[in-house]
């Protein structure tokens, strides 16, 4: 009986153990998880379940390394915050599958993504054609944007239907600024007119229906 005692102690304590450690990773949704989300939780569910399961072992032993787990990963997270690079480098970076209605094979291709995962996502969210969609984008969660085509009054589609982001962390991305056939030059003069000089300072900047949204980082 001893020993089903000690299970069952050791099983709540884990439990409320790992309720905390999640709590205070923060909140995200399963979809939404990172391969080192993903890794870190396979990880801290492991060690508790030996833990459970070698009840003459202190429960210490399990403890530390989850805590170290968690403290990691939250160092990790604020690193992510702070530089899109690591963010990139962690997380990946999303994919553009469809383009203004053109499928990417060359993109789809790199991703190890296939027709029957396009077309599988797409019915998951109620679209039957791929010819309805003019933008699809591969999140780094593996999770599928879709912004169906929408059309003018001339049976055109209508363009600028996207948020694509020029500067990120007061870094200029390059790759989007080819995809809308604009310059690095170009950015840097409309920014310069409405008054915003230093690129760096900038946290986040998008041009959408000919207007830009500018958002400076937060003063130190």
């Amino acid at each position: 009986m001893e020993i089903y005692a000690t299970i069952i102690v050791r099983t709540v304590f884990f439990y409320l153990l790992i309720l905390v450690i999640f709590r205070l990773m923060g909140k995200r949704e399963i979809g939404e998880l990172s391969v080192l989300d993903l890794v870190v939780f396979v990880m801290i569910g492991e060690l508790a379940i030996i833990a459970i399961e070698s009840p003459k072992e202190p429960a210490i032993h399990a403890a530390v390394p989850m805590v170290l787990l968690m403290l990691i990963q939250i160092i990790l997270a604020k690193l992510s915050l702070k530089s899109k690079r690591f963010r990139d480098l962690v997380d990946g970076k999303p994919t553009i599958i469809i383009n203004r209605g053109k499928i990417d094979e060359d993109a789809m291709r790199k991703q190890r993504y296939n027709f029957d995962d396009l077309l599988t996502q797409l019915r998951e969210k109620d679209i039957r054609s791929i010819a309805d969609v003019e933008f699809a984008i591969l999140e780094s969660s593996g999770s599928l944007s879709v912004i169906e085509r929408m059309n003018n009054s001339d049976g055109q589609p209508k363009d600028g239907d996207i948020t694509i982001p020029l500067i990120i962390d007061g870094n200029i991305e390059e790759e989007h600024l080819k995809r809308i056939n604009k310059t690095n030059l170009w950015l840097r003069q409309e920014l310069k007119k409405m008054g915003y000089r230093d690129v760096r300072k900038i946290s986040f900047c998008s041009f959408e229906n000919g207007k830009f949204f500018v958002d400076i980082m937060d003063e130190e």
